[in-house]
């Protein structure tokens, strides 16, 4: 299964689409583009695998593998992303503003959901990131 996000690039942030299997599935947030920098960035655009992962924190939820030069890329719900992500991708129902959206949960769940599935399946789940 691939999941494709659509990026468009602020100062203040990232604003991005999201499809899975060419169907629009809901909106993103993230950090704006500082050279990858841990923590204070987005990753840079690719193909990355998903796996699942738990946490305390955000219970059942996907995290990147190999995205160069940094570690624990999740996506997880989130509703700001200057306030709530560290370099993590948030997908949202809406958006309503750079970086920032509604209804997070929503559309996490739809993600998780379909992502679940496709891992019971024994099938490989990848995310594509591109402007």
């Amino acid at each position: 299964m691939e999941l494709v996000l659509h990026r468009t690039y602020f100062k203040e942030g990232t604003n991005g689409a999201l499809f899975i299997n060419q169907q629009f599935l809901g909106f993103t947030i993230e950090l704006p583009w500082k050279e990858n920098l841990k923590r204070v960035s987005c990753i840079p655009e690719g193909v990355y695998e998903l796996k699942p992962r738990y946490s305390d924190k955000f219970k059942h939820h996907l995290v990147l593998q190999n995205v160069p030069k940094r570690s624990l890329i999740l996506i997880h719900p989130a509703n700001d992303a200057n306030k709530e992500l560290q370099g993590c991708i948030a997908p949202v129902s809406s958006l309503i503003g750079i970086a920032k959206g509604l209804q997070s949960r929503i559309v996490f769940q739809k993600i998780l959901s379909s992502c679940y599935q496709a891992f019971d399946r024994k099938e490989k789940v990848t995310l594509t990131i591109k402007n």
